[in-house]
């Protein structure tokens, strides 16, 4: 994702609970969008005697539900005009573990995920970001008794010309424990087909537009899951929850096709990863480190509809050319 990546993206990643969309950008926030994606990440040794495997298919929407341009006066009997923009989202994953080539547990995990964004822009407040979501990652045999995920958090915005923004902020997050973590994001031109993008500490990125068409993502970021299983013995069900982090390191070509599709591909390594289990309790039982893995990846998106005030207030904030930045 392209234009201002390191702002609403990290409300993107909270929400969907991983960095796993192959690139993102903040102008695609602003459109109906619906992407598909999968991912497959090549079996490795996790203890000395098993191997540890990892497929993810998706669906990711962004729906925008609210736009409006309010002009007013502040407290100080002071004109102020102030923008608003409002998206829900929607991500569904369905995760694929496998140890030795089996899989485990049986139909693997399902996320459903979904979040509000609201942009607000202003003469008096300038521009800011608030978020807000849940989520679960459940097995069939925990779906209906769920363990919620949530997050929320406001960012700050400063857009230092076209080619230039940071932003900061705090989050929020809820996953079997409570957590506030700071955020720092830039983005930052370097010169005519480079842009360099980071959202710390999720996810760092380096664009290369060749062509209007076709331009190149050179990324790392944090990735995983945490997903509920049960056990079954002739006693007794036991509940058990599986938590799985990693860092991606990789590049992805992307395509530009009839200015509505967006087609990405994606290779790179797997590494620093880190698989425990826990009790009901929270306790933690096991704990194994996978070796270092290659993966591939791909995705199709595709832009329902563009609307002209979303392409002028895209431009009018320096987030991309013409409306949209893929």
């Amino acid at each position: 994702m392209k234009c201002f990546r390191s702002l609403s993206a990290f409300f993107v990643l909270v929400s969907v609970s991983s960095a796993d969309a192959q690139h993102f950008g903040l102008s695609r926030l602003f459109y109906p969008n619906v992407t598909l994606k999968a991912d497959y990440t090549v079996p490795t040794s996790m203890n000395g005697t098993q191997d540890y495997g990892l497929t993810r298919t998706g669906f990711f929407g962004i729906i925008p539900v609210h736009s409006e341009v309010q002009l007013g006066y502040s407290l100080r009997k002071k004109l102020d005009l102030r923008a608003v923009h409002t998206v829900m989202l929607a991500n569904f994953n369905q995760i694929q573990p496998t140890v030795d080539d089996k899989n485990s547990p049986d139909n693997g995990y399902k996320t459903l995920s979904l979040g509000v964004i609201r942009m607000q822009a202003s003469i008096k407040d300038r521009l800011w970001v608030y978020g807000g979501g849940l989520g679960i990652t459940e097995s069939n045999q925990t779906f209906f008794a769920p363990q919620p995920f949530f997050w929320g958090g406001a960012a700050r915005m400063h857009i230092l010309g076209l080619r230039t923004q940071f932003m900061y902020g705090t989050v929020l997050s809820y996953n079997q424990k409570l957590r506030f973590i700071p955020v720092l994001g830039v983005n930052k031109g370097l010169g005519r087909h480079w842009r360099a993008s980071a959202l710390l500490p999720f996810m760092a990125n380096v664009n290369y537009k060749a062509t209007p068409w076709f331009n190149v993502d050179m990324l790392a970021g944090l990735n995983g899951y945490s997903g509920g299983f049960q056990i079954q013995t002739p006693e007794e069900k036991m509940m058990r929850r599986e938590n799985y982090r990693n860092i991606k390191v990789g590049a992805s070509a992307n395509v530009h096709l009839f200015s509505v599709i967006n087609i990405s591909l994606e290779a790179g390594v797997s590494t620093f990863r880190q698989i425990r289990t826990f009790n009901s309790a929270r306790e933690n039982l096991t704990s194994t480190t996978p070796a270092t893995a290659p993966y591939i990846g791909a995705s199709v998106r595709y832009i329902t509809s563009r609307s002209g005030i979303s392409s002028k207030f895209t431009r009018k904030l320096g987030l991309g050319q013409a409306g949209i930045n893929w």
